[in-house]
C-alpha cells in the first residue's frame, strides 16, 4: 500500500504519542490538534478501540482509498466526501515569499483566518503539527499556510488560507512556494487535499505544479452514547 493512501495511520505511526491517542487498531490525534482518526480494520474490534480514543461524541475523520463501509450502531455517519490528493510533480517550484514562522502566540489569529476562509479543520493547537508561515498587513495576519500530516517521505501542505481583502496578490503561491522549498530540502514531497468544489484552489495548485494522485474517501463520523 501506498503510504499516502492511508495518511493518518502513516502519520500517527511516526508522530510522537503526545500527538496522539492510540489504542490497538485504532488511532486518532488529540483533538486539541486534529480531528483525523484512522482504523486498521473495519470489524468490532477496531471500532471498539476507535470509541476509546474517539468516543467522546465529537466528529471525527476518517481518510482512506474506500469508504469504510462496516460501522457498528454504536457510530454515525454524517458525511462521506470525495477529496482529491494531489502530489507535487517536481521541477521548479513557486517563488517563496517573504514571511514570518508563525508560533503559539499566533494561535488566536490563525484560528480566526482559518474560520473566515474555511480551509479544512483547524484547531488552536494545529500549528504544532509543522511549520507554518504568515503574512500580515497593518498588524493583521491575512495570509497563511503549513504542513500537517507528516509521513515517511512526504509532508502534507494545509491550511493555505487568504484573507479575501488582499486576495489575488500572490500571497497563497509564495507561502506553497516557501513550503514547498524547506519540505524539498529534507528530501520529502508536498502534497495536500482540496475539496473538489474549490475550484479556484484547484486550478492554482495545479499552476503551481500539483497533480491529482486519486480520490480520497473523508468521512465523518460520531460515536452515539447510549440510548
Amino acid at each position: 500500500m501506498h503510504p499516502l493512501d492511508n495518511p493518518v495511520w502513516q502519520a500517527l505511526t511516526t508522530r510522537q504519542l503526545s500527538c496522539a491517542r492510540v489504542q490497538g487498531l485504532a488511532r486518532c490525534f488529540n483533538r486539541e490538534l486534529a480531528p483525523f482518526a484512522a482504523i486498521a480494520s473495519s470489524g468490532d474490534e477496531a471500532f471498539r478501540d476507535l470509541a476509546a480514543v474517539a468516543g467522546d461524541g465529537k466528529p471525527v475523520v476518517l481518510i482512506g482509498t474506500e469508504p469504510v463501509e462496516r460501522q457498528q450502531a454504536a457510530w454515525d455517519c454524517s458525511a462521506t466526501l470525495l477529496i482529491p490528493q494531489m502530489i507535487w510533480s517536481g521541477g521548479a517550484p513557486p517563488k517563496p515569499i517573504e514571511a514570518e514562522m508563525l508560533t503559539a502566540a499566533d494561535a488566536p489569529a490563525m484560528a480566526a483566518l482559518a474560520s473566515l476562509t474555511k480551509p479544512g479543520p483547524f484547531r488552536l493547537r494545529t500549528h504544532e503539527l509543522g511549520e507554518y508561515f504568515g503574512i500580515r498587513r497593518d498588524g493583521e495576519l491575512v495570509a497563511m499556510a503549513g504542513e500537517r500530516f507528516k509521513l515517511p517521505g512526504f509532508t502534507e501542505i494545509s491550511a493555505v488560507c487568504t484573507h479575501p481583502a488582499v486576495a489575488g496578490q500572490g500571497l497563497a503561491s509564495g507561502l506553497i512556494g516557501r513550503l514547498i522549498e524547506r519540505i524539498v530540502a529534507r528530501g520529502e514531497a508536498p502534497f495536500l487535499h482540496v475539496h473538489p468544489e474549490n475550484t479556484n484552489a484547484i486550478r492554482l495548485y495545479v499552476k503551481l505544479g500539483f497533480n491529482e494522485r486519486r480520490r480520497m474517501h473523508f468521512q465523518v463520523l460520531r460515536a452515539l452514547g447510549p440510548d
